[in-house]
């Protein structure tokens, strides 16, 4: 019977330091500063959701061809950058976090929140 007993504990023994120590979901990775190009930033200020076209800092942004734009979030809920047609989607962006997006072609890009839809902004690229 010790003989089981002593069989038991060291297995016991042998699973948990097979397992190791504790382990957690790996962290998402921020997005990275642009490197070389042109930046501008723009801030989701707190309480943005009642901010309508203010929400966005600044709502009207003109850029040059191959700037990024990088969007932080410093509100307390999440928000999205997304564009009106087809061009970018940030998903949900918790607070503290940002997205990027660096505009290759000429135009106007309008965008919005799609959590808070009446927080609006236009991209400006010459």
């Amino acid at each position: 019977m010790l003989s089981v007993r002593l069989v038991m504990v060291s297995s016991f023994i042998a699973l948990a330091a097979a397992c190791g120590g504790y382990s957690s979901a790996p962290s998402p990775t921020p997005t990275p500063t642009p490197a070389g190009g042109p930046s501008t930033a723009v801030s989701i200020p707190s309480n943005a959701e009642t901010l309508g076209n203010r929400a966005y800092a600044p709502d009207n942004l003109s850029v040059d061809v191959g700037t990024t734009v990088t969007w932080t979030n410093n509100d307390f809920v999440d928000h999205t950058t997304t564009s009106d047609g087809t061009g970018w989607n940030s998903g949900a962006v918790a607070p503290g976090g940002r997205f990027s997006v660096t505009f290759q072609n000429p135009g106007v890009f309008p965008y919005h929140c799609t959590i808070h839809p009446g927080m609006v902004g236009t991209v400006m690229v010459r």
